[in-house]
């Protein structure tokens, strides 16, 4: 990703490459050598050395944290790739202290410029659904497939595992349509092939008013070819699937239909939808986080216009909660042999106003 942002912002206008920081000195040389960048092995160094108005921090993901708060505490806006932190704790104080120096500070929750996933917020907030009942969120794709060696992704203390590296995708979403809910149940983080994380997730979210969102997440999925993400939403007005590609609506009759749309099915492309970019690079989606991250800094506003620090804070306690409910329904989970025999364990219940 790091690679991929550095090929984007340099496209961007309004955009000046002042710096690149790695702490592998073969990649510093080869960026030197082809992009004419100063290279710094530490960000320090180059917070120091050549005072950027901005920085793109793409690194294993327990290293946000402390990289972060540099930049922020020098008044350097910053733009993170997700998840902010591995603690919600750490997010939300790195989210006040943005807050606090009026700073741009963005993560990189790309699918929320994705334009089906955008069209799916325009729909809820328009009420086409009527009262929405239910979410299906789901994210699969082939990024672990046998047993690895150690990296900074197998690692719980560094990488996080599936759950912060797929899962918090959906998670984002939900929470951008829906709000925090206010409980997690019934979360089970499962390994296929890796010893010290979870490769699968799953876990029931509850919200006010019976509304309940399914995550379903699992990354050592060969039957896709690249990573996959989905939303399937019920209401009472009728049901909304969306993924990258793809927006298919059904409305009732008498719905309230918003323009552009019809009773029964409607269906429409990511090509029908969305805008067009300056660069294009893995996807339109890319290129358009980064632009609107530089467009609010150049505009001289003092907060991201999307995917702020306060709302990837708050994606990374419901991850939390989940890995609490996980654990604790293994701890009370009863003896193989007396399972048939011992009454059902109670779940753990994870969400506003409790504590683990």
């Amino acid at each position: 990703m790091g690679l991929s942002h550095l090929s984007i912002v340099r496209a961007l206008h309004n955009v000046e490459l002042v710096g690149v920081v790695d702490a592998t000195d073969y990649l510093l040389d080869v960026l030197n050598k082809y992009t004419g960048a100063p290279t710094y092995s530490t960000l320090d160094k180059m917070l120091d050395d050549a005072a950027p108005e901005a920085v793109i921090i793409a690194t294993p993901n327990a290293s946000h944290a402390a990289l972060v708060r540099s930049a922020l505490e020098r008044g350097v806006h910053v733009f993170c790739e997700k998840p902010l932190t591995l603690s919600a704790a750490e997010s939300l104080e790195l989210a006040a202290l943005a807050a606090e120096r009026g700073l741009i500070a963005q993560v990189g929750f790309h699918n929320r410029f994705i334009a089906t996933f955008q069209e799916v917020k325009r729909l809820l907030d328009a009420g086409a659904l009527g009262r929405v009942t239910h979410v299906l969120a789901e994210a699969y794709g082939p990024v672990v497939l046998k047993p690895k060696g150690s990296t900074w992704r197998t690692k719980r203390s560094t990488g996080g595992g599936c759950v912060y590296d797929y899962a918090t995708h959906p998670l984002n979403l939900v929470n951008w349509y829906l709000g925090t809910p206010e409980r997690v149940r019934g979360s089970v983080l499962n390994s296929i092939f890796s010893a010290d994380i979870d490769d699968e997730v799953y876990s029931t979210l509850d919200y006010p008013d019976g509304l309940s969102v399914q995550l379903s997440v699992n990354w050592s999925d060969e039957s896709f070819r690249k990573m996959s993400t989905s939303v399937t939403i019920s209401g009472s007005q009728g049901r909304i699937i969306a993924d990258r590609q793809e927006l298919r609506v059904y409305l009732r009759e008498g719905a309230t239909i918003p323009a552009g749309y019809r009773a029964g099915w409607n269906i429409s492309y990511t090509t029908d939808l969305t805008e067009q970019v300056a660069f294009y690079l893995r996807g339109e989606e890319y290129s358009a986080q980064l632009a609107s991250f530089v467009d609010a800094i150049a505009a001289g506003e003092t907060e991201a216009r999307e995917n702020g620090f306060a709302g990837a804070a708050e994606t990374d306690r419901v991850i939390e909660w989940i890995l609490q409910d996980s654990a604790a329904a293994a701890e009370s989970a009863p003896a193989p042999a007396v399972v048939a025999a011992a009454p059902a364990a109670k779940r753990g219940l994870f969400g506003r106003g409790r504590k683990a």
